[in-house]
């Protein structure tokens, strides 16, 4: 394990990493945007010819326009993700179109963010914090629809502790991921208890790392999504003190794309649309087999992915009003925290659609 202690970053500094990372991204020499160049270059015509295509142009089957495309998704999130992976949906959708797929295995917003910066990752789920500080960051993405309903993050504490509210957590030692959807509860969670960010201590760590600090001690409470929640609760006796329904929070997760993707191939954002629509399907139809396949694929015992899967709900939709509404509102949290060093619109990297041409398709 990495020395937890040297990993804190700022809000700011993420933000000049990521706009470095994004300056830089066009040098970048990962093997599939090679690919994407050499298809870009073949199709430059019908991309000057259309700067702005909308998911409901047809762009036909034109063979040359999917020429080694390869499409770059990370997919190692329990639920749809994973189960289009295994069960092949998004070969089958892109493969119509003649392009191939690549998958990523990442951890945390910072990471999805940093690989879309660099133009190696096209698709990912993302929770809402990840949107705020890349569109902060000036991150070429585009919010393309709800991919959960944000229930999965959680405060826990180790058995036996004598936390037992978020007023407890005053000056105590706190496992985050800066920039997560599980950072952004957090926050919301002290503002609720009357407490600001700097009366606790936080660690910023990813999840492979705040793992073995929570079991042995290093930190006193584990801000966490789903699995890691359930499985700490099931199998270590963990205690789970806030989740975002009990402070009034509701913060989705959102299917995202890289902009410059969705615009050269805005069909192909249809297609993992769909494709994502077909295992939310199969994963809402076929219950227990999916349990069962997820429990396998993520070496969980089937009840922590069962809870998992009803503490974190699937969903592929239009993205609402009332989502808008609440990322604004953290949102505007972040930038009067110094989190932020400039207000954001958060309605401007929503674009429905292309999850209204893929659910009109069905």
């Amino acid at each position: 394990m990495k020395a937890w202690s040297k990993k804190g970053f700022t809000g700011l500094a993420l933000a000049m990493i990521l706009i470095m990372l994004s300056a830089c991204g066009n040098s970048s020499s990962n093997a599939g945007q090679a690919k994407n160049n050499a298809a870009t270059e073949a199709t430059a015509t019908t991309a000057q010819a259309s700067a702005e295509p909308s998911a409901s142009q047809d762009n036909g089957s034109d063979a040359e326009k999917y020429k080694d495309v390869v499409v770059n998704i990370d997919a190692s999130q329990m639920g749809p993700l994973l189960i289009a992976k295994e069960k092949g949906y998004f070969e089958e959708e892109f493969g119509k179109f003649g392009a191939k797929v690549e998958y990523q295995t990442l951890q945390s917003s910072s990471q999805f963010l940093e690989a879309i910066a660099s133009d190696r990752l096209d698709f990912v789920r993302i929770g809402y914090i990840g949107t705020i500080t890349g569109q902060a960051a000036k991150v070429g993405f585009t919010s393309i629809s709800e991919g959960s309903d944000g229930g999965g993050d959680g405060i826990i504490v180790p058995k036996g502790s004598s936390i037992q509210s978020i007023a407890d957590l005053k000056g105590k030692k706190i496992g985050v991921t800066k920039g997560s959807s599980s950072w952004g509860l957090l926050l919301r969670a002290l503002q609720s208890a009357g407490l600001s960010a700097s009366d606790v201590q936080q660690i910023n760590l990813q999840p492979d790392e705040a793992q073995p600090a929570f079991q042995s001690g290093q930190i006193d409470a584990w801000v966490i999504w789903e699995p890691f929640r359930s499985s700490q609760i099931n199998t270590q006796g963990a205690k789970l003190i806030a989740e975002g329904k009990g402070i009034g929070a509701f913060n989705p997760a959102y299917n995202i794309v890289r902009t410059k993707f969705a615009k050269q191939y805005p069909e192909l954002v249809v297609a993992y649309l769909k494709a994502y629509e077909r295992a939310l399907e199969w994963q809402n139809s076929n219950l227990d087999e999916a349990i069962t396949l997820l429990a396998g694929l993520k070496n969980l015992d089937e009840e922590t992915v069962r809870v998992s899967l009803k503490n974190n709900v699937a969903t592929n939709n239009p993205i609402s009003d009332e989502a808008t509404k609440n990322q604004q509102e953290v949102a505007d949290i972040l930038f009067n925290l110094g989190e932020l060093k400039e207000k954001v619109d958060v309605s401007q990297v929503v674009d429905n659609s292309y999850i209204k041409q893929a659910l009109a398709d069905k």
